[in-house]
């Protein structure tokens, strides 16, 4: 049945005006942040007059992004979710494995909404000090992306079939009416092993059945707060609201903004083929060009997701074209992808530092050594496993052409790197500017990015911050549910009693560390588990920086790990592979990842050298 005939559809469509709305809310205000931020540091750095009012604007634009980008994600489905598992279904029970997302989705909405109505009442008083304006109005943007999100929820479950629907419904109701039961007939501390072991659990197995993490992150700190019963569950949206009051997190949409700029402007692609001339005739060929390809676009873009689509979509044309094996080069491409946690400016770097007491600019340092050597293994592996292949741009003058053509192209990771370690700016003003930069090469030198193209990198980049923002402040409010549960003290505890030294804190780290960033994603999984172990390394006899990066990288592998790793299914899309067939082709790339780890993990030298330098780490 068409669209044109299916009510059902008809009625979807009909919410095309509230997309639209929503794309320019949140695309104003990423346009707008940007603007200010680079009027802020010239202000600041030519007239010595700052914008006073800039930090308090960011919160609101943030706020913004995050939220109502979160719900557009979700509309798009852009938002991560693993469905290894529920693929493998039956139809009818993959149908309602579907619909009970969205009856979660829903219902976690409303919760959410109706509990944020309570923070707006609470905030109203409070004013910024610089502006004089309510604290309410940075709450707004989560109530209204709640009602935004329950509209959405209920026009899936509108085009999705009617038992699938009811059936999953009722296995819905019959679930609350448990945990209610369950709640009135036991009483339970707030800070019960109960408590959080539910809490954990419901957010695994949600997470299984391919509820969204944020989702079941949200869905997981309901139940603690409500098992609790001492705990208002207005904690559950005040937690998410301060979780995206930094102002480093800015730099998250401006670098997935800058990777798309790349990716769409050209420079991606001069960049690959310069590598290409490079590097093509080693043996190994385009394999070789893509590991180095995917160490260097890592370093500009700051997005895994980035640099995925900014290597394997300029070079799946030429694997084809060489008759490379499609499924060996979806996993390099993955098995690349993984070691970019770890290379500045990374998203997962920016986290990492906004929530512990690592400083960016030496993390920044630290991961540069560390990737070089992950690189290297994968590049000494592709040496002994294939074939010599020649690349036609090795030699002559076409060599001198592609360096001269990508010396713009490489000058920005060098204004990136260099303008966070000489102070010129902050990381979030850097990423500012490397948009402005890209916009004016795209646009300007290369004309490749016309005015209509804009206003659609802007929306793709608004969904694509919006996920990852929203992520991370549902991440804010699980981690603040195993504060209060007290697991940063107990963890202690245990590294206390059992790691009797460095080498079994670092093993036992990263095997765990692999595990859940293929489950939580890289993200998600470093917003909860970071400020609860980075603070034990140094009982542990390991430096914190050290080992951040060493989590950096090991988060970065399971999140490109099949089968639940989101990062390796986004690889195998890009190059058109089988997951299957790429899933055993992962299997020595994903040994070579861990030896290159453990190499990295067991000399500090190679991670502390530039940091020690640059005088960013003792």
């Amino acid at each position: 049945m068409t669209t044109a005939h299916n009510p059902i559809a008809i009625r979807a469509d009909r919410l095309a005006p509230l997309d639209g709305v929503v794309d320019v809310i949140v695309g104003v205000a990423l346009v707008g942040e940007l603007l200010v931020v680079i009027a802020n540091v010239v202000g600041r750095v030519f007239f010595d007059t700052p914008l006073l009012w800039a930090d308090e604007v960011s919160g609101f634009a943030l706020s913004v992004i995050a939220f109502l980008g979160g719900a557009i994600a979700y509309r798009r489905e852009q938002h991560v979710l693993v469905r290894t598992l529920v693929d493998l279904l039956p139809p009818p029970s993959r149908a309602a494995s579907y619909a009970l997302v969205d009856w979660l989705v829903l219902a976690i909405a409303l919760v959410t909404g109706y509990q944020s109505l309570a923070l707006l009442s609470f905030r109203w008083d409070q004013v910024t000090p610089i502006l004089g304006i309510s604290a309410t109005w940075i709450a707004v943007p989560l109530t209204v992306s709640m009602l935004v999100l329950a509209v959405y929820a209920l026009a899936r479950l509108l085009q999705q079939p009617r038992g699938a629907v009811v059936a999953s419904g009722a296995l819905l109701v019959a679930a609350t009416i448990l945990v209610v039961v369950f709640r009135h007939a036991t009483d339970l501390p707030v800070a019960s092993n109960w408590n959080v072991t539910i809490a954990i659990g419901v957010v695994l197995v949600t997470v299984l059945i391919g509820l969204p993490i944020a989702f079941s992150l949200m869905l997981g700190t309901m139940l603690f707060l409500y098992l609790g019963g001492m705990v208002a569950m207005v904690a559950l949206p005040q937690n998410m609201v301060d979780g995206t009051g930094r102002f480093v997190l800015l730099a998250l949409p401006f670098f997935i903004f800058a990777g798309i700029v790349m990716e769409r402007g050209g420079i991606s692609r001069r960049l690959v083929a310069f590598v290409a001339a490079l590097v093509g005739g080693m043996r190994g060929g385009l394999q070789q060009v893509m590991v180095v390809s995917m160490y260097v676009v890592s370093g500009i873009s700051g997005s895994k997701a980035a640099d995925v689509a900014a290597v394997g979509l300029v070079m799946r044309d030429m694997l084809e074209k060489e008759k490379y094996d499609v499924d060996q080069s979806a996993a390099l491409l993955a098995a690349s992808a993984a070691m970019g946690e770890c290379i500045p400016p990374s998203l997962a770097m920016l986290v990492l530092g906004s929530v512990t007491s690592l400083s960016v600019a030496a993390l920044f340092a630290a991961g540069i050594i560390p990737a070089a050597v992950i690189a290297l293994c994968l590049m000494a592996l592709i040496w002994l496993l294939t074939p010599r292949r020649s690349a036609s741009l090795a030699r002559g003058p076409g060599m001198r052409r592609l360096a001269l053509g990508a010396v713009l192209p490489f000058s920005m990771p060098v204004m990136l790197f260099a303008g966070i370690l000489l102070g010129f700016a902050t990381p979030t003003e850097v990423s500012a500017f490397a948009v402005a930069y890209g916009l004016s090469i795209a646009v300007v030198v290369y004309r490749e990015l016309h005015r209509r193209d804009f206003s659609r990198m802007v929306a793709e980049a608004s969904t694509s911050a919006g996920m990852v923002l929203f992520t991370l402040a549902a991440a804010q409010s699980f981690s603040w549910v195993l504060s209060a549960a007290e697991l940063p003290h107990r963890l202690a505890e245990l590294v206390t009693v059992y790691a009797t030294g460095p080498s079994l804190f670092l093993l036992v780290s990263i095997v765990a560390l692999i595990v859940l960033g293929s489950l939580l994603e890289g993200l998600p999984a470093i917003l909860i588990l970071a400020p609860l172990l980075v603070p034990l390394a140094p009982q542990a006899g390991v430096d914190p920086l050290h080992y951040g990066i060493v989590l950096l990288v090991a988060m970065g592998i399971g999140a490109f790990l099949p089968p639940l790793g989101v990062g390796f299914y986004i690889a195998c899309s890009v190059v058109r592979a089988n997951a299957d067939r790429a899933t055993r082709a992962m299997a020595p790339y994903f040994t070579i990842l861990v030896v290159g780890l453990l190499v990295v993990a067991f000399i500090p030298w190679f991670t502390l050298l530039l940091p020690r330098l640059l005088h960013l780490a003792k």
